[in-house]
């Protein structure tokens, strides 16, 4: 089956087969500076999106967290709760987005942090992109974008589709959340491929990455180095961040204990350096043999 013909589509244009929905300029989010926030399926990507979301407000910045998950917890710690996705609230009204409001669908957070979850189409069915476009659309229309100094897209797992690449069709940088070892080394070699595809037509450009919940970095390093990638933070293996979790708060809520007051310290500095602009990095992905020699052997 082909593209519809009333779609505008890239073919080729971003990869090798690739046949991708072009984004509306209609829908581009302007005034802001966007992120997006990739890694491995349970890396730490939500953690970190929103300390990081927290830490810009805390730095004055207003900020807009959209969780781009069918699990919907992307911003369980900035608001103590599970929200209601957009696709969810948008199915109660028949999908005539006129009839809701904007409480229907935006969370006021930590130190006023806005919250959306997009949520995702049921299993096997649908399109993450579709719901990413949905979501921004809403958020337009009902003019959420218009007071917002940054924007933080917290995006699923590896990116296998176009659909789970959507997000950077907005963003203007991403960062990769990883750890020291191999599978999520790994994974972020896969992401970097993905956000070279998509710079070909898009602003977005890679940032770099942060090492989470990891004693070195020695491997991550030793990666960087190779492709000409870089390192921008480091998130050490502490209990405390778990626990934060489990109470549903940020780092920013909790008690100030020493490695929490360093995270914090980590986070800011996280913040600091992606509001001030980091360098446009264009670094080459390894193919999976060459991967697998360089960090896959001893």
């Amino acid at each position: 089956m082909s593209p519809r013909d009333d779609i505008p589509t890239l073919r080729g244009e971003d990869g090798e087969g690739s046949v991708q929905v072009h984004q509306d300029d209609s829908m581009k989010i302007e005034g802001a500076k966007v992120f997006s926030v990739y890694g491995k399926g349970g890396i730490g990507k939500s953690t970190t999106s929103s300390n990081l979301s927290a830490a810009f407000s805390m730095l004055g910045k207003r900020v807009l967290q959209i969780g781009c998950d069918p699990k919907h917890d992307s911003t369980f710690t900035l608001t103590g709760h599970l929200q209601p996705t957009v696709i969810d609230v948008l199915k109660d009204v028949d999908f005539h987005p006129e009839e809701l409001r904007p409480e229907d669908f935006v969370t006021v957070g930590f130190n006023g942090v806005k919250c959306v979850e997009a949520g995702g189409p049921p299993a096997g069915t649908g399109c993450g992109g579709y719901v990413v476009g949905q979501t921004v659309k809403l958020l337009k229309q009902h003019h959420m974008l218009d007071d917002t100094d940054v924007v933080i897209f917290d995006v699923l797992g590896d990116v296998v589709c176009g659909g789970f690449a959507a997000p950077l069709q907005h963003a203007d940088r991403a960062v990769i959340v990883t750890a020291n070892d191999f599978d999520s080394i790994y994974a972020m070699n896969r992401i970097i491929a993905a956000v070279q595809a998509k710079s070909k037509n898009y602003k977005v450009r890679l940032a770099g990455c942060v090492a989470n919940r990891s004693v070195d970095t020695d491997e991550v390093d030793r990666y960087c180095e190779t492709v000409g990638f870089k390192r921008i933070a480091h998130m050490p293996a502490v209990d405390a961040i778990r626990r934060s979790r489990l109470k549903k708060k940020t780092l920013f809520e909790m008690p100030d204990e020493e490695d929490i007051v360093h995270c914090r310290a980590e986070y800011i500095r996280l913040a600091e350096t992606l509001w001030n602009g980091t360098e446009a990095l264009a670094p080459a992905p390894l193919p999976d043999r060459e991967i697998f020699e360089l960090l896959g052997f001893d």
